[in-house]
């Protein structure tokens, strides 16, 4: 897999991102589900040009989504916190 194709999106609008980029120097991240810890880290070390620290990864859930008269359950997808070295910053998400 490529850096391209590893990470998805940014999640920069979120609250909890937010606070995580000022109080932590972490940021989150939308990944593929099959990436693993070692290859995110990769991922964003490359394209952005940083030192990753840590990488934390979670799963999360799909839910239950009124689609017309029926339901339908969103996709799953994976979530990737990754905290940077000291000193380290995106300009991607500083521009937000």
């Amino acid at each position: 897999m490529t850096p391209e194709t590893i990470i998805k999106r940014p999640l920069v609008l979120t609250e909890k991102g937010q606070t995580l980029r000022e109080t932590d120097n972490k940021y989150l991240f939308e990944v593929e589900r099959t990436a693993t810890k070692r290859q995110i880290r990769d991922a964003v070390e490359k394209l952005f040009d940083v030192t990753v620290e840590d990488v934390n990864t979670l799963i999360m859930r799909g839910r239950m989504r009124r689609m017309g008269r029926g339901q339908a359950k969103t996709r799953n997808w994976k979530k990737a916190i990754v905290k940077l070295a000291e000193g380290d910053t995106i300009e991607f998400f500083e521009e937000a």
